[in-house]
């Protein structure tokens, strides 16, 4: 009885979403949802969201391998995104790998939208040729490192002193995942 009543608010709790891939007229309710995170100073490395214009070019530069896929909920609109680049343009010794970053609004965070990001995300990245993909995570974003370590990524690496924001330094983690 107590499993029924667990698994019935855990699934009242988790959010019902639609994923799909970003398109340029979405480049506005993109730029605010990461300026909500930048703004925290706390969880990214991104110590400034784009314009609108930045974001939007960004958008129109992505190569087929790569992919900004969004989590539309109905009345609230964009929550959260998660992307997905070549870890290098120019590198064809790197095409193999690929680069996420997940960007979730805080009141979306814990209810299931970065898992349905990473569901779409990994299914692309498979489709796209990707055996590698690779996130850096602020060192002191424990929660992050978990979310993904549930995804099965592994710790490979620490960057010491990668990030300054505020006059305040936070090492990065590197973290991969194998799709093959």
């Amino acid at each position: 009885m107590l499993w029924c009543t667990v698994a019935l608010v855990r699934a009242a709790f988790e959010a019902s979403v639609t994923i799909r891939r970003a398109v340029a007229d979405d480049a506005a309710p993109i730029v605010s949802v990461l300026a909500t995170i930048v703004a925290e100073r706390v969880h990214s490395a991104i110590d400034r969201a784009w314009t609108v214009e930045q974001e939007r070019t960004y958008l129109a530069s992505l190569s087929p391998r790569e992919v900004v896929h969004i989590a539309i909920d109905g009345p609230s609109g964009i929550v959260g995104l998660q992307m997905l680049d070549r870890w290098s343009a120019v590198l064809e010794s790197t095409a193999h790998v690929g680069q996420v970053g997940t960007f979730v609004l805080p009141a979306w965070r814990g209810r299931g939208v970065g898992r349905d990001l990473w569901e779409a995300t990994a299914g692309f990245a498979r489709e796209a040729g990707y055996r590698k993909l690779v996130v850096q995570v602020r060192g002191s974003n424990a929660r992050a490192q978990s979310f993904y370590r549930r995804l099965g990524f592994a710790d490979c690496g620490r960057l010491s002193r990668q990030v300054m924001i505020d006059g305040r330094y936070d090492d990065e983690v590197l973290m991969e995942v194998f799709l093959i």
